[in-house]
């Protein structure tokens, strides 16, 4: 039996102990839930730094697949174009090029940019200079078929064909023949009037020079129609200011309605149809097109159905007048040619040996 001190103090002690067991608890309780929103917090933050990795890689791969194309996108639109009214290309900011001073370099190079969605050629950049020109034979780029493509045959146009495979940065330049991120469907027109002559100039001060030219091409479309509407070509020569240049080219043919959409054509409503042949059935596929033609032509346009298969050589030969020779226009032996017996042309190869001329053993065209 205790006295009443003993058991007052014995009563006291056991309330405290009551007391601490709790708060132990609760605190280990607090110390847990801590520990697990720091682990989420960790755990969050962890995410957001990997998703924001990923995020960057991918806007890096991006840009590496399509240079440049984030700082272009506001200096060319085609908002800046005016309409076709007669002429094949025109001057686009003054004539000056939309390139960057990183992006100027006498460093060869040669980027074809990937196909879009639709399969779209989206744009071709280089370097061009003496080591960029072709030395080869040229490749066969007939088993390519860029979108929007129809063979289709007018006699109103020069070499009958509507349609060329277009090289974005011309085979001259690079060497460059069935590279489907180079091809696009283009007009006779918009290829030899309009694209052609910035080739060939290009080309010349290159062969003449030794020097290098920042050359780049960029086809521009209306929504998701597979032709293009035209083209800009910049250049840009490095070691002097000889060569400068920005125009837009159109894809257009002059007397021919286009749909834009698919590629099929047909004769201006004012076009005497008797000056127009069309074929546009593609010996391949067997697909096939209406377009205005006249009645006694059918059987010229069955006969030439075969034919429409094939793509006329878009080639700029040169002719030595003098020696009934004609040359690459890279060839070595054209600058050895007097201006007064030089000529170009971009007559087919068969048609010019028609005319008494022979190749030259050492380009072999």
């Amino acid at each position: 039996m205790c006295n009443y001190t003993e058991c007052d103090s014995n009563k006291t002690q056991k309330h405290r102990n009551s007391n601490i067991i709790p708060a132990i608890w609760l605190a280990g309780v607090l110390l847990v839930l801590v520990t697990v929103c720091s682990g989420c917090k960790s755990a969050a933050a962890s995410e957001q730094i990997s998703a924001a990795k990923i995020e960057t890689v991918q806007e890096e791969v991006r840009d590496k697949a399509q240079p440049n194309k984030e700082d272009e996108k506001d200096l060319f639109t085609l908002a800046m174009v005016p309409e076709y009214s007669g002429n094949a290309y025109v001057d686009i900011n003054d004539d000056v090029p939309f390139f960057s001073e990183e992006e100027l370099t006498e460093e060869n190079f040669q980027e074809y940019w990937p196909l879009d969605e639709l399969g779209r050629c989206t744009g071709a950049f280089a370097c061009i200079g003496p080591e960029s020109l072709p030395t080869g034979a040229r490749e066969n780029a007939s088993m390519i078929e860029p979108t929007g493509w129809q063979s289709v045959k007018y006699d109103s146009i020069d070499g009958g064909y509507l349609y060329n495979r277009c090289h974005l940065i011309g085979y001259q330049l690079t060497g460059q023949s069935a590279n489907e991120r180079n091809l696009i469907t283009g007009t006779r027109y918009m290829n030899v009037e309009g694209m052609l002559p910035f080739e060939n100039s290009v080309q010349m001060y290159v062969e003449g020079t030794g020097n290098h030219v920042l050359y780049r091409v960029r086809p521009y479309y209306n929504g998701d129609e597979l032709l293009a509407t035209g083209v800009l070509m910049e250049a840009k020569s490095i070691e002097d200011p000889l060569v400068q240049f920005c125009a837009f080219c159109y894809n257009v043919q002059p007397g021919i309605e286009i749909d834009y959409a698919t590629g099929f054509s047909k004769a201006n409503e004012t076009t005497d149809s008797e000056e127009v042949l069309a074929i546009v059935s593609d010996p391949e596929t067997g697909d096939s097109e209406s377009v205005t033609r006249s009645v006694e032509d059918e059987a010229v346009a069955d006969e030439g159905k075969e034919e429409a298969s094939e793509e006329p050589a878009e080639i700029t030969y040169v002719l030595n007048t003098n020696t009934k020779k004609f040359h690459m226009p890279y060839c070595s032996s054209v600058k050895d040619i007097k201006d007064k017996n030089k000529k170009e042309t971009t007559m087919s190869r068969e048609e010019i040996i028609s005319q008494g001329y022979q190749p030259c053993k050492r380009c072999n065209p």
